[in-house]
Formats: C-alpha cells, sequence, structure tokens
C-alpha cells in the first residue's frame, strides 16, 4: 500500500479476496457477484471501482480475464511478480465486501495504516452465528470468525448488516463486548437483492435432471436450498418427510445444496435413504440453471434454518411465485411478511403436523402466496449499501467504545 498525491475521483476499494483466490459459489459468494457486478455497472457517482485481493501481506488490484470488464467473478490475481500494491489517498474507501475472515485478521496493520492515510474502513456483515453459536461449526470457522470480527469491531468506521435482524444482534453483542476504540462504529442495513441471473450463474441441465424435473411434477414438491450444516435442519426435515411418507401423505423432498460440516451423519443417512430417488432427491452440485428451473416446478420452499443472517432462497423463490413455508424467525418475519407461511417445530413430529396443515390449505387453495414478497435487484441492494458507505444513512450508531 502506497499512498498517492490527490485524484480526481477517490477509489471504491472492493475486497474480494476469496471471490479472487477461492470462488467457493456459496451463498455469501453469491451475494458478493451480485453486488459487485451492480456496482461495476454503476458506479457510485465521483468514485472509481477498483477490485483488490489480498496478496499476502498487503492488498493489491485485481486483474480481469479478458476484456470483460463489468463481468462478475472474473477477477483474479495478478501473475507472480506483477503484483500491483494499493495506492491510496484521504478519502478513498475500502470495503469489505467479501468474506475474507483470513485476510482481514492478517492485513490487520495494514487495514490500521489505510485508516491513518485516510481511508475510510467499511465492512459487510452476513451474520454473527459463529459468534452465537460456535457449536454449530468446525472449530477453525469459529476461531477465523472470531479474529476477523474482532479486527473489524475494533477498526471499522462502518458495519453493513444484510437485514435489520443482522444489524440489532450486532449492535446487542457490541453492546455486551464493546471494542477498544476511540469512535464507536456506525451500523447499517442493505437487504440482499435477488437475482441469479446477474450473479455469474452456473449453466446446464443434464437430460437426467430434465426427467427429474418431470417426475416431480407427479406430485407435491418441498424444496431445500443450501449447503447442509447443522443450522440449516435438513435432519429434522427428514424426520418429518418420513412420517409424512409413513402417514401416507405421498410428497417429494429435494434439498440442493452440497454437504457441509458436522454432517456426516446426515450425509450418510441420505445416500442409504430407502426413498433416495423416489421421493427423496438430493442434488449435491445442482447448477444455477437447474435451481431456477426448480424454483418454477416445485410447490414450496421449505426454510427450516434455526436462525438465518437474511435467507436469500425466500426472495429467489418469491420471484417465481413459489410458496413459502419458514421457520418463526425474525429475520424471515422481516424479508417474507405476510407473504410466507410460518411454523414452529421442536422435533420432526411437530415439523409434520406444521406441514400437514401447509398442505390442506394448499389443497383449499389458502395457502400464502409469495409473489407480493416485496425484494430488490442487486442494483437496489447496492443502492443501500452506497447510501450508508458514501451518503452516511446508517441505521444507528454502535454502543460506546472503551477509550
Amino acid at each position: 500500500m502506497t499512498p498517492e498525491a490527490p485524484r480526481a475521483a477517490p477509489q471504491l476499494l472492493l475486497d474480494l479476496s476469496e471471490l479472487v483466490l477461492h470462488d467457493a459459489r456459496s451463498g455469501v459468494q453469491r451475494v458478493t457477484r451480485g453486488l459487485l457486478a451492480a456496482l461495476l455497472a454503476a458506479p457510485p457517482a465521483g468514485y472509481v471501482v477498483r477490485p483488490v485481493y489480498d496478496a499476502g501481506g498487503y492488498y493489491a488490484y485485481a486483474e480481469i480475464d479478458g476484456d470483460d470488464a463489468g463481468g462478475a467473478g472474473r477477477h483474479r490475481p495478478a501473475a507472480a511478480g506483477a503484483e500491483r500494491p494499493l495506492r491510496v489517498a484521504a478519502g478513498d474507501i475500502f470495503l469489505g465486501l467479501d468474506l475474507a475472515l483470513e485476510a482481514v485478521a492478517r492485513n490487520r496493520a495494514v487495514l490500521e495504516s489505510l485508516r491513518l492515510h485516510g481511508v475510510r474502513l467499511h465492512f459487510f456483515v452476513h451474520d454473527l452465528l459463529p459468534l452465537r453459536h460456535p457449536e454449530w461449526f468446525v472449530d477453525g470457522v469459529v476461531a477465523a470468525f472470531a479474529r476477523w470480527f474482532d479486527t473489524i469491531a475494533a477498526l471499522a468506521d462502518g458495519l453493513v448488516c444484510n437485514s435489520r435482524a443482522t444489524a440489532d444482534d450486532l449492535l446487542d453483542w457490541l453492546a455486551q463486548r464493546p471494542p477498544t476504540r476511540a469512535v464507536p462504529p456506525r451500523v447499517g442495513v442493505a437487504h440482499l437483492g435477488a437475482d441469479i441471473a446477474a450473479t455469474a450463474p452456473s449453466g446446464g441441465v443434464a437430460r437426467a435432471d430434465e426427467a427429474l424435473l418431470a417426475r416431480l411434477a407427479g406430485r407435491p414438491t418441498l424444496l431445500m436450498v443450501g449447503t447442509l450444516e447443522p443450522r440449516k435442519m435438513h435432519a429434522q426435515a427428514l424426520e418429518a418427510f418420513e412420517q409424512l411418507w409413513r402417514g401416507g401423505d405421498d410428497v417429494n423432498l429435494v434439498i440442493v445444496g452440497k454437504p457441509g460440516w458436522r454432517v456426516d451423519g446426515l450425509d450418510a443417512r441420505l445416500r442409504g435413504h430407502p426413498e433416495l430417488d423416489r421421493r427423496l432427491f438430493w442434488l449435491e452440485q445442482a447448477s444455477d440453471e437447474l435451481l431456477l428451473r426448480l424454483y418454477g416446478a416445485g410447490d414450496a420452499l421449505l426454510a427450516a434454518s434455526r436462525a438465518e443472517g437474511f435467507g436469500l432462497p425466500l426472495i429467489e423463490a418469491a420471484q417465481h411465485g413459489l410458496p413459502v413455508i419458514a421457520r418463526d424467525l425474525p429475520v424471515f418475519r422481516e424479508v417474507g411478511g405476510a407473504h410466507a407461511w410460518y411454523f414452529e417445530a421442536a422435533d420432526g413430529a411437530q415439523l409434520a403436523a406444521a406441514l400437514r396443515a401447509w398442505l390442506a390449505l394448499r389443497a383449499a387453495g389458502r395457502a400464502p402466496g409469495s409473489a407480493a414478497m416485496p425484494h430488490l435487484d442487486w442494483a437496489a441492494s447496492a443502492g443501500q449499501l452506497l447510501a450508508c458507505v458514501i451518503a452516511a444513512g446508517w441505521y444507528k450508531t454502535g454502543p460506546a467504545a472503551l477509550p
């Protein structure tokens, strides 16, 4: 990082460290790609948008493959020896758009130096779940998240959250554990967009996928979308469907998501299940194109998570008019409002009862529709983000910091 003379336009530096170095095509990186594409397509007035990445002890400008200057997800690190370290001036903004846990903690001194040169630091916060529920995550992730959060809580000028629920949780956490800093951080909210086509989607629908789509049409189909991990409650959902099947309810459960962590037992149970490829379908590597087709072919999205920062599948489903069945969480109420059907369930039996109630409403034509659920595209989501980091339209100021 090198200071430079004042320029006509300050930089909006977008940290894409995870996307550039290892695009896992997770939900977080779908958000990163969506916001990146929107910011590149319509840069904020008076700023030049420049993607950057962790080059190992410092930040460098990301390179763009080919001539696709606006391509989300097509940025890459420079060739060894050709890296271009950041050149900054007062008035620049560093925005931690990606969830770069290790990079941010490793570059804490670099970020402190950026602040000394008049660069404002902002970070996007998806949730605090590894802090609130470490039992749901592997130890390495919990420790890395804690180091990342300690860094941004101490250094950030602003923290932008994906929902009011996440923002309120963040403010509560800071109130209980105020960081050591001179001025408290500001906290903002930018709801996520829902536009898979704008996030460098993966394509391809194989012949077997076409056959699956045709088979699903024969009975009601509920769809679960997201990586398998404990908080997503796939195990409880499977128990509920097993009770439905034993009771004579002829329904499909389609799970779209790769295996994550702490789900070895569930993984084995799914692979050996007698209903697999009959009324239970697990798509570990579904393309975005196939996911869009499933949103259009299903009868409802089942959002069974015990905790979420936002719940992007809710609005993706709503874009396709797919009804939403959601656990009664504050963030799902914030996102879905009156356009989803909510349940509470402590075990598989209670969830089975809730699903039977929804199926009865569906049969009677009285299940809530999702088509009117408010949602943003990524351009509008980026606009809410910029309203915080550039226009200072913050939600709240964090609690008083320790001196």
